[in-house]
């Protein structure tokens, strides 16, 4: 049996999503929720290792609020999956390889779109997996919980994870199943220019676009992890644990700068040239 532990702090959301995609699941499982709707947990570790000791079945799954599980076989297909992982520690839906690859089965936003990935067809091996679902065995958890001093934030828990349970030679995989999750869908961007520019503005004097408790959290994984990894990869960057932190913060804003001008220019170039063409054929 699958338990699943999620903290929330939108019902509405949660109702939506996950407890609606739960509702006609063909296997039992136990469901733990935990309210953080008046932020009663200052850290996803505080809250998950909170929900994880409470639960009774083989396998622990964490998962986000804004998350559908496609399927109504989905926790019986994915309990089939994992019983063939003999050395399993830990398995998500999407993460990356050594290779600075990015695996997945996820598709985001609304309509649900596919996100830029490897497919995979079985378990394939990661560096590390992404917060938004993860599945860890109660033999595991009960050994290694979250770690709330270095992941004292919402951010990066499940890369501490996969590189701790690597260090004891533990698998860390993505598996083949498919989800839907919302993430960013229902954040309203700024539409007027002079709120995108002082969105631009925030972007560059927080040295990168992820929120700040990421990039807190950041310098305490790598280096707690930085004896064994000198590169560490996380769907939201690829990170080398012996340079300075804010000096790949500032080139990676630089790199993200230039490829956004030259999108721009080509763009732009690519119009006009079409309109030069129309014209001619006029």
């Amino acid at each position: 049996m699958i338990s699943i532990v999620c903290t929330y702090n939108d019902e509405e959301i949660l109702r939506d999503y996950l407890l609606k995609s739960l509702k006609d699941q063909t296997v039992e499982f136990e469901l733990i929720k935990i309210d953080n709707t008046r932020n009663r947990f200052k850290s996803a570790a505080e809250a998950l290792n909170y929900g994880g000791e409470k639960a009774k079945g083989k396998y622990i799954m964490f998962v986000h609020q804004d998350v559908d599980l496609c399927s109504s076989t989905w926790l019986k297909d994915v309990e089939r999956i994992l019983e063939s992982i003999p050395d399993l520690g830990i398995a998500g839906i999407t993460g990356m390889n050594e290779e600075g690859k990015k695996l997945n089965v996820i598709k985001q936003s609304i309509p649900p779109r596919w996100l830029p990935h490897i497919p995979i067809q079985k378990p394939t091996r990661a560096q590390t997996v992404d917060e938004c679902l993860v599945i860890i065995p109660k033999s595991i958890f009960d050994m290694l919980p979250f770690d709330e001093t270095v992941c004292d934030d919402w951010h990066l828990y499940a890369v501490d994870y996969s590189l701790s349970l690597k260090e004891w030679d533990k698998g860390v995989y993505v598996i083949p199943v498919v989800i839907h999750h919302l993430f960013k869908s229902y954040i309203k961007y700024p539409e007027s220019v002079v709120a995108r520019i002082k969105d631009y503005f925030q972007t560059i004097l927080s040295l990168g676009s992820l929120p700040t408790g990421y990039y807190q959290t950041l310098p305490k994984v790598l280096k707690k992890h930085k004896k064994y990894f000198k590169w560490i990869y996380t769907t939201s960057g690829i990170w080398n644990s012996s340079y300075p932190l804010i000096l790949q913060r500032v080139i990676i804003l630089i790199k993200e700068a230039l490829k956004y001008l030259l999108i721009k220019l080509g763009v732009r170039y690519l119009w006009k040239k079409y309109l030069k063409k129309k014209k001619k054929a006029m």
